[in-house]
């Protein structure tokens, strides 16, 4: 699968990391152990990428922490064959993870660069044809693509998006870090038969999510 080394690193993130601070989903343990986080940040950031904390990857947007991306997919339960709706693609990591655990992937990133770089990564490591990446407003979604069975979103909405909960199946989850500027709530909006229901995961920080139903680009 792609490039190759830092095997015992991944490992240490996955027992370390992961499963010692309670994340206990096999099947995300395993893909956290398997997709190369090294491969999807900066070269000058190689030797970090199995730290326990964020990095840049360039235009003011980061990777998220290996525990986040671990969260984020464990809370989203993703099914082999469920269509994942991913805004902000960022690096391309939080979308190999979830192809691996075997999604078929939507994501969307509005700086054109970072798409084009995470569009490489991705094909380089096999996953072309199962992540689908274009250039957007994430807070409009993939109208074009709906209904999903998973939205998660990698940026810091200030509301949740009208367009993305109007693109999520009748059962479908939304996961997203929901506040301020500075500091969010972990939010799992589920779409049921009685009405949307929230559930908080924990507190996060997050780069802003920007767009028509997000944050000024200021």
């Amino acid at each position: 699968m792609g490039p190759v080394g830092y095997e015992a690193e991944r490992l240490q993130m996955v027992t370390e990391q992961l499963a010692a601070r309670g994340i206990s989903e096999m099947r995300v343990l395993a893909a956290m152990g398997i997709v190369p986080r090294h491969h999807f940040v900066p070269p000058e950031q190689e030797p970090h990428a199995y730290a326990d904390h964020p990095l840049p990857i360039g235009h003011g947007q980061t990777i998220s922490q290996p525990y986040i991306v671990a969260l984020m997919s464990e809370s989203l339960q993703v099914f082999p064959g469920a269509r994942v709706l991913e805004i902000g693609t960022g690096s391309g990591y939080q979308a190999a993870v979830l192809a691996q655990l075997g999604a078929e992937v939507y994501t969307v990133e509005r700086v054109p660069e970072l798409a084009a770089e995470a569009e490489r990564r991705l094909c380089d490591i096999g996953f072309g044809e199962r992540v689908h990446l274009r250039v957007a407003d994430g807070t409009e979604g993939w109208p074009d693509g709906a209904p999903f069975d998973r939205i998660v979103v990698t940026a810091a909405a200030r509301q949740i998006p009208r367009a993305l909960l109007s693109q999520l199946r009748p059962d479908g989850w939304l996961i997203l870090p929901l506040g301020g500027r500075d500091l969010q709530g972990m939010a799992r909006i589920r779409r049921g038969a009685r009405g949307w229901e929230e559930e908080y995961l924990g507190e996060c920080r997050f780069v802003k999510l920007v767009g028509v139903d997000g944050w000024d680009e200021a």
